[in-house]
């Protein structure tokens, strides 16, 4: 179990320092200059370059690399060109949006799913199983952030039960802050319980030809209780996996929805910085995104053994 822990992390810390070497090369090479841009197109050549200097952006790009990369790992992610404050602070005040959001986006996604997939692998072939599945393919279909317009129309602007966009912040009360959170997190979920309720679904017809089912029917079990008991737990390896990229998604992924609700969240933090050319708070924040994913995936792993004893069992032995 130790040797396969760490080969697992050895695997993520080279996934990591690709990825950024990726993140790093990939905004170096965008179009533009963000001396010049914060400066404006009438700025003179030698206040444009007194400003790169100042930034750091007249350094080798092997030097400018190896720095970011040790701030990073010293916990220091840089001063934003914009603001001119720590990308750190940024990170921190915009994650009490995001994290909550994609939280509450889960939690929706998997009270629906589950039991979804559940009962519709409990009627396979029926009108209700087809039906089910039908609404699945038509959620995964739509984007979110259509289902986000319509429910502001709905239910900001026609039913008025909430706001339509923005943040009153944690500090004005937590019922506030959740009712400003709903929609968005309706809207997110919707689309990854659509998922989600079809491999689980799939996940329990395929263990329900098992031996062990049919034994456990054998010994008079109802079918309630032998789809609970025993399917269930022996489907979670795919479930758990989807559970854990989509908490990935949901949390790196909430760029289009945060700006159609004006929430101030790391995925409206990105479009801003991207916007203004802020390469050191993409870098960073777009880096812990990365690393939120990588790391998830790197849980969800060492969760397989403790669901499935045969996979503790297998891991055993591969660590010997």
């Amino acid at each position: 179990m130790l040797h396969y822990l760490l080969k697992k992390l050895l695997f993520t810390a080279i996934t990591l320092w690709v990825a950024s070497m990726v993140i790093f090369a990939l905004l170096e090479i965008v179009p533009g200059d963000p001396a010049q841009l914060m400066l404006g197109i009438n700025a003179s050549a030698d206040a444009v370059a007194a400003l790169r200097e100042q930034m750091g952006l007249d350094l080798p790009l092997p030097v400018r690399y190896g720095a970011w990369i040790g701030g990073l790992l010293q916990g220091d992610f840089g001063v934003s060109y914009t603001y001119s404050v720590p990308v750190s602070e940024l990170v921190g005040e915009r994650l009490w949006v995001s994290l909550p959001l994609a939280i509450m986006a889960l939690v929706l996604s998997t009270v629906i799913a589950i039991p979804v997939g559940l009962y519709s692998a409990s009627r396979r072939g029926t009108r209700t199983d087809t039906g089910i599945m039908a609404f699945t393919q038509l959620g995964i279909a739509i984007p979110n952030f259509w289902f986000a317009l319509l429910m502001v129309y709905l239910f900001a602007i026609w039913l008025q039960w909430v706001p339509a966009g923005g943040f009153p912040g944690w500090d004005q009360g937590l019922f506030k802050g959740l009712k400003s959170l709903i929609l968005p997190a309706i809207a997110l979920a919707l689309p990854q319980a659509a998922i989600l309720s079809r491999v689980t679904r799939s996940a329990l017809l395929d263990v329900m030809g098992e031996d062990y089912i049919r034994t456990a029917r054998a010994k008079g079990l109802t079918a309630r209780a032998v789809l609970w008991r025993h399917a269930l737990r022996n489907a979670l390896i795919p479930v758990l996996t989807i559970l854990g990229l989509q908490f990935a998604f949901l949390l790196a992924g909430t760029i289009i929805i945060e700006n159609v609700f004006y929430l101030p969240g790391l995925g409206r933090l990105i479009f801003q910085a991207i916007s203004q050319r802020d390469l050191i708070v993409v870098e960073s924040v777009v880096i812990l995104l990365v690393a939120t994913v990588i790391f998830i995936n790197l849980l969800v792993d060492l969760t397989y053994a403790l669901v499935d004893p045969r996979l503790r069992q297998g891991t055993g032995r591969n660590a010997s």
